[in-house]
């Protein structure tokens, strides 16, 4: 079970590397990242995640573009060394560690096909880390114990599609990477047990923004009754060339106090066609958000709550697929459509006057939510 990383001092328990800490069938380390340009004219996720314990590795692309969202899949049995991030026509190299990486996704099949280079922006950030009230009432539908960080950056590159594609200007294509890992749900579905004796609910939203001279994040879990049992905000300074990054964490991030919500539903569904963050700094000091919807994708692209390609799933030694959508004729009302990022514009109004950017909005509101009239799994907002 030895592998490259056992030469390196980083063992965390009494065994190898690759025999990760837990038994928990649960278990990931993932990547992920947007990036869109700054009219929203297109938005692109990626996703690869390692399932160390169901012995799994799998990827996806997907790109919304004129309307229409393409996606790629990709799933393969998992070799013991972490380093090599491949799957088929996809792979993942990291150049410099917490600075620049490559994604590229080779010719195949599908017709999806990528080479894109991250260019970071700000250095990386943790956010704290992420466990879920463990509920034996509710099952295990939401639960969660996670390590994530984040940083802000720039894509260069082109992204093709069956009968078309985009070049990847990184003066106008901006994004952000996550890299999370612990325990979340994944994988085909465990025996369930007892029956839930109440709905499972989650109420989550995430806000990385870019402004002209640094970002800001924002990132809420609430229960049904509004009270946040995590939240995550900060400001992260921006530089224009990554040499001038001050190392791995920034000493001139600035945590935040607090931050808020206020949102207004497309009627007949769960997604915001209006939204203000408020971020409350260290001295009261609060900074309204105004966000306007440009661009909207389906995390169904990359795999979440994908009811074929969904994370973890075991889909043979190696296999891709494809497939593609109009963005306007997705069902509103089906689960595997509740997990979305918005493209928004954004107007910061503060303490340094009024900002002007660009981002994303996270949303999935599954179950009952008191403020914004939620009552069952997926009933929408009037």
């Amino acid at each position: 079970m030895l592998t490259k990383f056992d030469d390196y001092p980083i063992h965390q328990t009494s065994e190898p590397i690759a025999v990760v800490a837990t038994t928990d069938r649960h278990a990931y380390d993932r990547y992920w990242f947007n990036g869109y340009q700054d009219d929203g004219e297109f938005y692109f996720g990626i996703g690869c995640a390692v399932y160390p314990n169901l012995g799994i590795v799998d990827c996806g692309l997907s790109i919304v573009h004129g309307g229409r969202q393409y996606a790629f899949h990709g799933s393969r049995r998992a070799g013991l060394e972490r380093s090599e991030i491949q799957v088929g026509p996809f792979q993942l190299e990291i150049l410099e560690p917490m600075k620049s990486l490559r994604v590229t996704l080779d010719d195949n099949e599908t017709g999806i096909s990528a080479s894109l280079l991250w260019i970071p922006r700000t250095a990386s950030f943790a956010e704290g880390h992420q466990r879920s009230v463990r509920n034996p009432h509710a099952g295990a539908f939401a639960h969660m114990e996670a390590t994530r960080f984040n940083q802000f950056g720039h894509w260069q590159g082109e992204i093709r599609y069956p009968g078309g594609g985009v070049k990847v200007d990184p003066a106008r294509v901006l994004g952000t990477k996550d890299r999370s890992w612990g325990i979340r749900p994944v994988g085909d579905p465990a025996p369930p047990g007892a029956p839930p004796t109440k709905l499972p609910q989650v109420f989550f939203l995430w806000a990385p923004l870019h402004f002209d001279t640094r970002c800001t994040h924002a990132g809420i879990f609430e229960n049904e009754h509004g009270i946040q049992w995590h939240w995550d905000g900060m400001i992260m300074p921006a530089y224009k060339d990554p040499k001038d990054l001050p190392g791995v964490e920034d000493p001139r991030m600035e945590p935040l106090a607090a931050v808020e919500h206020r949102l207004e539903f497309v009627p007949g569904t769960r997604r915001a066609r209006h939204a203000v963050i408020t971020l409350v700094d260290l001295t009261g000091a609060r900074t309204e958000i105004d966000l306007e919807p440009l661009l909207l994708y389906r995390m169904k692209g990359i795999g979440y709550s994908h009811p074929e390609w969904g994370h973890g799933k075991w889909k043979g030694e190696l296999a891709i697929g494809g497939e593609s959508w109009k963005v306007d004729e997705a069902d509103e009302k089906d689960l595997s459509n509740q997990h979305i990022q918005q493209v928004v514009r954004a107007k910061a109004t503060g303490p340094n006057g009024v900002e002007h950017g660009v981002g994303v909005l996270e949303q999935i509101h599954l179950g009952p939510h008191k403020r914004y009239g939620f009552k069952d799994f997926m009933g929408p907002a009037a």
